[in-house]
């Protein structure tokens, strides 16, 4: 059951029976009737399906039908929302959670700050992604806080505790049956400290900076955290704080179903962290279930991973013009990346570069070549660290190069040291540096010609004629004491492949990469069919993207996996590498659109439209002259590619005029603009969208 006609799950095809309605009571109620279901499984379908199985019970709709709920029960769901509930429970079997209390009305809030002190975190119970959360600094801003988080809430119930803010946080993914086996599939630690939304923070799995003894005690607290509440089967997600100065450790809270984070675990460990909870409900136990990947081992061996995954947040801010950018406990991403490397280094270059936000690595665009009207590079302030922001990193990295040390960093960010000392290591590579050592380090070509002073190309050359080409390994989930049967690779530059060429036929299809306003789950959904359409054909499938949070970057899906950016760069390694008979831009969305002219140039062999006529669709300036030539009426509109050009072609024109860049899709950057200042102004905020291609001005 569901109402979004964008998923792969309500594909006819899909399930015995799909209902494309409302989750709502009424809507469920009704098809309950018809259906007459045993069970219902609410744990999979996030905040709103778990909601929804509450309402459910109350109105009495499980008890008239008898409906048993699986997954989680009821009194569970209670405890782990709840935050009141939540709390007395952790404390109850000796959890430490943070100081502070709960409210329903201004008077208890304003009662409760004799026993805090300012900052406190105020969060309202039973919401998502953190809504109506905030962190007071003053008593002036606390009462209009509390009042907001107050109204949040359905229940208006607000926790106000001690504020945790710079402490580390750390998730941990747990899965627990029937028969009380409990298995921690993967450690995340979030590179942000608390304050900043886990949706939010660059992270990192495994967990790089605890002790032994920090993580045994998270894994123990954990579990018995999933016994007290009550989580008889499936997945949970249950996130700690450390304090850095003393290692003092709370539980934050735990969600009693698959999170966001449980995507990312299970594409991260190879464990269908989903797949298994589902089956656990309906009273399977781990040690009946074989794990997927390798065949021989079962499902209660704890996944064990020999590489470093980072997961970016794909922000939106361009959107939304009057936002701060600061991130806090209010999730504002609009999707991910992920990436797997060898080393932490080598991951985060490759995340940054899969964001597709026109970074090569970590490291800022270069300025714009030959315009001397756009100016990017200012100096740097220090204080901005002190805020999260989209691409803080990429500040830290400059504050190196600018000479601050890693604990001057450190008193201003509260990142901890190792992650400092990481990107410090990044910054001391240069142009003198071995291209192998730039290589493992995940430098992609784009920043090496740049530190050389070569071409793409150029570098591209040096490095076959040196053999310094990538490897790819496998996700295995047990650190190779198997073999793997389901082939799930990444590529890094080290000695050995553990992976042959497919044989046979074969199709490559490029992925979408990270979710964004106007390229989302759509996409996903036509990459899955584009993959059934060709098993049906008897083509084997290769399948390259970096989402975590789509059913594309499935292990089971294809014959081959490579978790890969989609850049020029690390599919064309990869076609190299495979030699398919064909590679399939058209499904991605935007993404591989942009990189099929540079494909096709290297001699790849692209299916379906090819990139010259992809390119006399997307380019405005070519695209008009077909209309021109076909008679078919548009408005009047002309093409600049420098700032005088698109000037002087508006003052033709008239205002107000529409620009909009080509290659881009959701209208974005896209503005109506009515004087020449703004015209000005909006080619200067948009001259990284716009890199090498026209600007297409229309009359409007």
């Amino acid at each position: 059951v569901n109402s979004n006609p964008a998923t792969i799950m309500t594909d006819p095809d899909l399930a015995d029976a799909t209902y494309i309605e409302p989750i709502t009571v009424e809507y469920v109620t009704a098809i309950i009737e018809n259906e007459k279901p045993d069970a219902i499984l609410p744990t999979v379908g996030g905040q709103t399906a778990l909601n929804l199985a509450m309402d459910l019970f109350k109105e009495g709709v499980l008890d008239k039908y008898n409906v048993q709920l699986i997954g989680a029960q009821v009194e569970a769901i209670e405890k782990a929302e709840d935050r009141e509930r939540f709390k007395e429970a952790m404390d109850d079997v000796g959890i430490n959670t943070a100081q502070g209390g709960f409210v329903h009305t201004w008077e208890e809030a304003n009662a409760l700050m004799d026993t805090l002190d300012f900052p406190v975190i105020i969060r309202p119970s039973f919401t998502l992604g953190g809504t109506g959360g905030s962190v007071a600094y003053n008593h002036d801003e606390y009462q209009t806080l509390v009042e907001n988080g107050l109204n949040a809430s359905p229940i208006n119930e607000v926790l106000i505790e001690e504020s945790l803010l710079g402490w580390k946080e750390f998730e941990l993914e747990v899965i627990r049956d029937k028969a009380d086996n409990a298995i921690i599939i993967c450690s995340i630690e979030n590179i942000d400290p608390m304050g900043v939304h886990t949706g939010d923070s660059v992270t990192v799995a495994p967990a790089m900076t605890l002790t032994d003894k920090e993580y045994q005690q998270m894994r123990n607290d954990a579990i018995l955290c999933l016994r007290t509440i009550g989580v008889e089967t499936g997945g949970s997600n249950v996130q700690f704080a450390v304090d850095p100065e003393n290692g003092r450790m709370v539980i934050i809270e735990m969600n009693p179903r698959v999170s966001r984070s449980s995507a990312l675990a299970s594409k991260a460990t190879g464990f269908p962290i989903a797949k298994i909870a589902a089956k656990l409900a309906v009273g399977y136990t781990l040690d009946e279930l074989p794990n997927d990947i390798t065949g021989k081992t079962l499902a209660a061996f704890e996944p064990t991973i020999d590489y470093i995954v980072t997961k970016i947040p794909r922000f939106d801010f361009e959107k939304f013009p009057s936002a701060s950018g600061h991130l806090g406990v209010q999730m504002q991403s609009v999707g991910e990346v992920m990436s797997i490397g060898r080393t932490f280094r080598e991951s985060l270059q490759k995340a940054f570069r899969s964001l597709e936000v026109g970074l090569d690595g970590l490291e800022p665009k270069p300025p714009a070549e030959g315009d001397p009207d756009v100016e990017r590079a200012r100096s740097l302030d220090m204080t901005t660290l002190r805020f999260a922001t989209a691409f803080r990193l990429l500040k830290i990295r400059q504050a190196f190069l600018e000479g601050q040390s890693i604990d001057e960093v450190y008193n201003i960010t509260r990142i901890d040291p190792w992650f400092l000392y990481q990107i410090k290591e990044l910054v001391n590579l240069n142009g003198s540096s071995t291209l192998q050592q730039l290589k493992t380090n995940g430098f992609s070509d784009e920043q090496i010609a740049r530190l050389q002073g070569n071409t793409v190309a150029q570098i591209r050359a040096k490095r076959s004629e040196k053999g310094i080409v990538p490897v790819y390994k496998v996700v295995d989930t047990c650190a190779a004491e198997f073999v793997a049967k389901t082939p799930y690779c990444y590529s890094t530059y080290d000695e050995e492949n553990e992976i042959e060429p497919l044989s046979g036929k074969k199709v490559m299809i490029l992925g979408g990469g990270p979710n964004r306003i106007g390229q989302g789950i759509e996409f996903d959904y036509c990459c899955v069919q584009a993959v059934f359409g060709l098993q049906d054909l008897g083509y084997k499938t290769i399948m390259v993207n970096c989402n975590p949070e789509t059913v594309s970057t499935d292990f089971d899906l294809v014959d081959r996996l490579y978790f890969e950016p989609v850049t020029y760069e690390d599919v064309l390694n990869i076609v190299e590498f495979e030699q398919p008979d064909g590679v399939l831009v058209q499904f991605g969305g935007q993404t591989p659109l942009k990189i099929a002219n540079a494909l096709a140039a290297a001699g790849v062999p692209i299916m379906g439209t090819s990139p010259k006529d992809i390119d006399l669709a997307e380019d405005r300036e070519k695209f008009g002259r077909i209309l021109g030539k076909l008679k078919v009426t548009c408005p009047q509109y002309g093409t600049g590619r420098t700032l005088d050009e698109v000037v002087a072609v508006a003052k033709t024109i008239g205002f107000p005029v529409l620009a909009r860049p080509s290659y881009v899709l959701g209208g974005r950057a896209m503005e109506i603009v009515y004087s020449k200042e703004q015209l000005i102004d909006y080619i200067a905020r948009s001259a990284d969208v716009t890199a090498g291609h026209p600007i297409l001005i229309d009359e409007f």
